[in-house]
């Protein structure tokens, strides 16, 4: 199994390297008691962590969607408990947060003090940002090497930032996403100022709602490719060795599963390797041309053969098992 530092991350690199399953209760993005589960790999040096798991878009009903109040704190409890178990090493998968925040309640749960004009703890959230005057404190695991893996290049602020890009899918309507980029504004300011660091421009700043930010600026942490970071982390080329064919898979394949993508990244290992790949899909976007000179060498989906697509997901596993057999006939 790969993944590109979205959800199955931790899955995908405990299974693929024999690694074991740990879990915490840690605070859900609302606050809420949740139980959040990582991995250990590497004979426990390195730890696999999910920001989904405590902070995640999915841990909250449509209604409940509010970037004002959700926090990463879960998430930095979450680091601190891989931290904790020993690993000297962890790899972050950032995807699908609820959060807006720019990672300071993880900074908070890691022992930062980010503090108001009346040296009181900030509440919770990204409205409260535009609230923040002094940064103190630090944290030990700023003495652990994380590694972020990162499958966006926005920055941290304007048009193309956090707020904006990724704001309305988490209940922000624009008043709040002009609001919400203030705030993370005035956080990157106090940042500069506090810290010495100016990092709100670096690729994947922004990524979800400011972490990628927060984990550079308060945790030393580097942003990396998550697709590459994670396929090679998973064993994926010493597996390929002596391999005939390759299969993987997406949910619908365009031009961004060539870049930047799982499939992507093993389209290419797999051509370096001359070894044929076969992807299946669920369905065909603009630019799946792309994937061919990537190193894929069919594309079969779900939806071939006269069958529509909620035809194809109500029977995930028949499909995948008729495509697969398509597609080694077309390999003949």
């Amino acid at each position: 199994p790969v993944a590109d530092g979205g959800d199955g991350t931790v899955e995908a690199l405990v299974d693929a390297n024999r690694g074991e399953y740990r879990s915490a209760t840690v605070d859900g993005p609302l606050g809420d008691p949740v139980e959040a589960r990582y991995g250990l790999i590497n004979s426990g040096r390195t730890a696999v962590v999910e920001l989904a798991t405590s902070s995640g878009l999915a841990l909250l009903a449509p209604e409940r969607r509010d970037p004002r109040r959700a926090s990463t704190y879960g998430f930095g409890e979450l680091l601190e408990a891989a931290r904790s178990s020993g690993a000297s090493e962890i790899i972050a998968g950032i995807g699908g947060s609820a959060t807006n925040d720019g990672g300071a309640g993880m900074a908070q749960a890691v022992g930062y003090r980010l503090l108001d004009d009346a040296d009181q703890d900030l509440a919770r959230g990204g409205a409260a940002l535009a609230r923040v005057q002094r940064i103190a404190g630090g944290s030990r695991i700023r003495d652990t090497s994380i590694r972020v893996a990162c499958d966006v290049d926005n920055p941290l602020l304007g048009p193309k930032g956090a707020s904006h890009v990724y704001g309305p899918q988490k209940g922000a309507d624009e008043l709040t996403v002009e609001e919400l980029d203030a705030a993370l504004a005035h956080l990157a300011e106090v940042v500069r100022r506090d810290l010495h660091l100016d990092v709100a421009n670096e690729p994947g700043a922004g990524a979800a709602g400011g972490t990628g930010f927060g984990m550079v600026a308060f945790l030393g942490a580097v942003l990396v490719k998550g697709a590459p970071l994670v396929v090679e982390a998973s064993g994926f080329d010493q597996t390929l060795k002596g391999a005939d064919l390759v299969f993987t898979g997406e949910g619908r394949v365009d031009e961004q599963t060539a870049f930047g993508k799982a499939p992507g990244e093993v389209a290419k290992r797999a051509k370096r390797a001359r070894v044929p790949v076969v992807l299946l899909a669920g369905s065909k976007g603009p630019g799946w041309e792309a994937l061919s000179k990537q190193g894929v060498t069919y594309i079969v989906t779900f939806t071939e053969e006269g069958r529509d697509l909620r035809q194809a997901l109500n029977d995930p596993e028949g499909m995948l098992a008729r495509a697969a057999v398509v597609a080694c006939r077309r390999l003949r």
